[in-house]
């Protein structure tokens, strides 16, 4: 929880930084984002559930 909380202050800080210096910020539209965030979590579990299976295959 407290890995989220810092993220979430780190993040409000550099929006602010970048609306206060007039810069576009830097990230994608908020729906691709997002989504973007959640394939590559959802692509790290998968390679963690599989791996073992493919190592023990080529063996």
């Amino acid at each position: 929880m407290k890995t989220i909380i810092l993220a979430l202050i780190t993040g409000f800080i550099v929006g602010f930084v970048f609306a206060l210096f007039k810069l576009p910020i830097p990230a994608p539209p908020a729906l691709a984002g997002v989504m973007g965030i959640v394939g590559i979590y959802a692509g790290f579990k998968v390679y963690t559930m599989v791996s073992p299976m493919l190592e023990s295959m080529f063996k």
